[in-house]
């Protein structure tokens, strides 16, 4: 175990972009694995429970000191990964160490695709100085895609494109936009980035979020890039008062019936454009209950997946039944995360009235037979 030191500092030399400490030594670790992503001038470490995620951000000069208090103290594996190299770090349960550096086959294989990703014709193409993305880690301070983050650009690009779809479309030369739920706000600074300078947008936008330290540092952030029509603002979903009439919502991973209520302050709102990722459909898990199709409750994890469709269907549905044209579309890849679904719905101020009671009912056949109340339905009393 003393080589382990100087191992983590050869790694920590190198400038990894990312390191993965998994293999807990026993089921009583706190964590079942830490995820260490390269950020601008930091190194963020994402702590995984069963259930939950926490993050803690350190220098890079911590970063070596931070990863030993967990491996071989809980670990047993790390894993990183350079723009050449892959490092391999070995515990056995002997404490015996194992190092091992190869070329980097995780990220060389994917050299063909990445040389057809450059020739795409991304709507944040690699080349361009984006200091968002740079912050992120996406890209080098010239403009570069870092290798390994390829999969979250390309994620990034599909949701600028759903959402481009849709403004394009619509003719817009001035957007007031809401982001319920921002967070650290990366896909709001994206989504201002694209609309304002690629597309030549005049863009009013507010982030709104319930942590006052989470806002601090994003309107500090709004600030370093210059994007003057962005603020950020201390609020919870319901019961916002908004300061303008809203052409565009966004709520990405609102948990539970967070979703719901920032649809329903969308539609009250009249707005244009909804754009929501939503999360932790927990709801109607809880209150689902069938005489006809129990096979689906006999299971629970057929139930919870089948609860979190059906939660996200009857979304849909009660949009449509609102006036808006709306569709449920693969945001990513499932082998990335099961929260792959983003509902994209667009007023449509001419929607045929037996098509909104035709919606309508299909939700109200759903709630009958699983015995289930959605909040969105309950908050939109429809008569």
């Amino acid at each position: 175990m003393e080589q382990l030191p100087g191992y983590m500092e050869q790694i920590i030399k190198e400038g990894p972009q990312k390191l993965i400490i998994s293999k807990p030594a026993s089921k009583s670790c706190e964590y079942r694995k830490i995820v260490v992503e390269k950020k601008a001038d930091y190194y963020q470490l994402s702590k995984y429970t069963e259930k939950q995620v926490f993050h803690e951000n350190v220098r890079e000069d911590q970063l070596a000191q931070a990863c030993l208090a967990h491996l071989g103290n809980g670990f047993l594996q790390l894993n990183g990964w350079d723009s050449e190299r892959e490092y391999s770090l070995l515990i056995s349960k002997k404490g015996k160490v194992s190092f091992q550096t190869k070329k980097n086959c995780a990220v060389c294989s994917q050299e063909e695709t990445a040389s057809h990703n450059r020739k795409k014709n991304y709507l944040l193409p690699e080349g361009t100085v984006i200091e968002p993305l740079v912050d992120m880690g996406i890209f080098t301070q010239e403009g570069k895609v870092v290798r390994p983050m390829y999969d979250k650009y390309k994620q990034i690009n599909r949701f600028i494109e759903i959402i481009d779809d849709a403004v394009k479309k619509q003719g817009c030369t001035h957007l007031n936009i809401i982001d319920f739920g921002c967070g650290k706000s990366y896909l709001t600074f994206i989504i201002y980035y694209y609309l304002t300078v690629v597309r030549g947008i005049t863009v009013n936008m507010i982030g709104l979020d319930l942590k006052a330290d989470v806002i601090r540092k994003c309107n500090e952030a709004a600030q370093k890039y210059g994007y003057t029509g962005l603020r950020f603002e201390l609020g919870d979903i319901n019961g916002f008062q908004c300061p303008f009439q809203v052409d565009m919502v966004v709520t990405l991973h609102a948990c539970d019936t967070a979703t719901d209520y920032a649809l329903w302050n969308a539609i009250s709102w009249n707005a244009r454009m909804i754009f929501s990722v939503p999360c932790c459909q927990h709801e109607l898990n809880k209150q689902m209950e069938t005489e006809n199709f129990t096979i689906f409750t006999r299971y629970g994890i057929i139930q919870e997946r089948l609860s979190a469709l059906m939660t996200d269907a009857i979304r849909g549905n009660l949009l449509e039944f609102s006036g808006y044209n709306t569709q449920l579309l693969e945001f990513i890849d499932f082998a990335h995360t099961p929260k792959n679904i983003l509902i994209r719905a667009v007023k449509n101020p001419r929607k045929p009235e037996e098509v909104k009671r035709k919606a309508l009912e299909e939700v109200r056949c759903v709630m009958d037979e699983y015995h289930v109340m959605p909040t969105l339905y309950k908050l939109l009393d429809p008569k």
